[in-house]
């Protein structure tokens, strides 16, 4: 086998280039040669074996009678020598050229063109392989560090080295050379030798890709992540939730004893890890998502600018609000809401009766609230107090109000504060059916009610007001005892 030979097999099975990058490289290389022995390669022709064992390159020259151009043409008696006899005037033949003829210089770009032309096609084919990889896993080792960014060697003889620059590390994480570095893989760069992967230690993908390898459940699609935030080296909070109604999605993730989620947090260099429930309902989610603290009550205070009030005991306010606050700010983005943490006395200076909770609760979802008729599925509603009634006896809407009106509710453990704020919810929102299909609010009910144990009510005086400065006027007034504009009244 011969040298060019020799050369293409280890190209092939050594090096792992494919078949048609060498032939193309190789083309390029002999080209580039006769080119700078004869000053043009548009009538160069290269032509391999079908096996690939040998190669060699022509010029395919027009037969004439009269050379004009030597490179290109060749005359006719020359050519019927080298052809035969049949060859005539136009004709075009290929005349084999022997590469050891080109000038020195000639052979010096053709190894050049070669050598450029494999590291292109090696630095392409791992540009293909390592760009359908972004989004995965990685391990490689601390190999230096520059201006903070760490080099890592993830192997291949230098060809492909990853890249760890500071604002994608870490804050708490600290490498020192050789160490071992897992991490995500978020871009692919070429280089004079190969390529770069530009790796991440601070993404949240990496949490999830993790988590993933560590909780079968969540890989065969079990459990579904539904968000996570993070601040990476200090805190990282998880949304879970699971389709399958006998399957816990937070039991699963943190698993027997805390051993999968302790394998996560080893991963991630002791960062804290919450893991807590998705929801759809906010106010339920808001309240999941301010874990560790445990929240007694959480009021959707405006739907449309997604603001919320969380209320929790005074124990429990400095670990809902975190270190620099840093609990309720990665509350805030895993619920894309603005929370505001209060205390119960805090709150209890606030007039709550104010937030108009349930009809929050129907914007938020476009109006279409299903249909409810159950004190517990009021949003916004406390489930410890509910609970309390329905095991009283009192969970229908329609039970309460009679029992409230009545003032017969007396159950341990429900203020009276409660009982009212629960009537307030269900007379402002909830609207009754009566049996002819028409729908009559609490308020009307209540008005109707009382029309028929008494007489009819007495029609309400109407009132009148200044149009100037809006001060409550009588009808024997020519003036505005506030702002003096004079004015009189006419029967319409």
């Amino acid at each position: 086998m011969s040298e060019m030979a020799e050369a293409i097999r280890a190209l092939i099975s050594e090096k792992g280039y494919s078949e048609d990058s060498v032939k193309q490289t190789i083309e390029k290389a002999l080209k580039a040669a006769y080119k700078r022995t004869y000053g043009d390669d548009e009538n160069a022709i290269v032509k391999f074996n079908d096996d690939m064992s040998d190669v060699a390159i022509y010029s395919r020259k027009v037969v004439v009678d009269g050379v004009y151009d030597p490179v290109k043409e060749i005359e006719l008696e020359d050519a019927r020598k080298l052809a035969g006899d049949e060859v005539e005037e136009g004709d075009e033949i290929d005349i084999l050229e022997d590469p050891k003829t080109f000038d020195r210089s000639a052979v010096t770009v053709g190894k050049q063109t070669a050598h450029q032309g494999l590291n292109e096609t090696y630095k392409t084919s791992l540009m293909n392989e390592y760009k359908d990889k972004v989004g995965e896993m990685i391990i490689g080792y601390h190999q230096r560090e520059r201006n903070g960014n760490i080099f890592v060697d993830l192997g291949n003889a230098g060809r492909i080295e990853g890249f760890l620059p500071t604002k994608f590390q870490s804050k708490l994480e600290v490498y020192e050379k050789g160490d071992r570095i897992k991490a995500l893989i978020v871009d692919v760069k070429p280089t004079n030798t190969g390529i770069q992967l530009v790796l991440s230690r601070s993404d949240t993908k990496l949490v999830s890709s993790i988590l993933e390898k560590e909780v079968p459940e969540i890989a065969d699609g079990t459990v579904e992540i539904n968000r996570i935030v993070r601040d990476a080296g200090y805190r990282t909070k998880i949304a879970v939730s699971s389709a399958r109604e006998e399957v816990d999605p937070v039991g699963a993730c943190v698993g027997l004893r805390g051993v999968r989620i302790q394998n996560v947090i080893r991963e991630l260099m002791n960062e804290k890890i919450d893991v807590l429930k998705w929801d759809p309902d906010p106010a339920v989610f808001i309240k999941n998502a301010l874990s560790p603290a445990q929240v007694e009550r959480v009021i959707i205070t405006d739907a449309d600018k997604k603001q919320a009030l969380a209320i929790v005991e005074d124990s429990q306010f400095s670990l809902a609000i975190g270190r620099q606050g840093q609990n309720v700010r990665l509350a805030n983005r895993l619920c894309d809401w603005n929370i505001d943490v209060k205390t119960i006395e805090q709150a209890e200076e606030l007039d709550l009766s104010s937030f108009n909770t349930v009809q929050n609760a129907r914007n938020l979802f476009n109006d279409e609230v299903e249909e409810i008729s159950k004190i517990s599925e009021l949003p916004g509603v406390d489930a410890e107090v509910a609970e309390l009634l329905k095991n009283a006896g009192i969970e229908e809407f329609q039970d309460f109000v009679e029992a409230y009106d009545n003032g017969t509710i007396n159950v341990e453990g429900v203020s009276k504060e409660a009982l009212d704020q629960i009537n307030q919810l269900i007379s402002e929102n909830v609207e009754f059916v009566e049996d002819d299909g028409a729908e009559v609010s609490t308020e009307e009910a209540v008005a109707e009610t009382q029309s028929e144990e008494s007489e009819a009510p007495a029609e309400e005086e109407e009132e009148y007001f200044c149009p100037e400065c809006g001060a409550k006027i009588t009808l024997d007034m020519t003036h505005c005892p506030k702002c003096g504009v004079e004015f009189e009244f006419e029967e319409e």
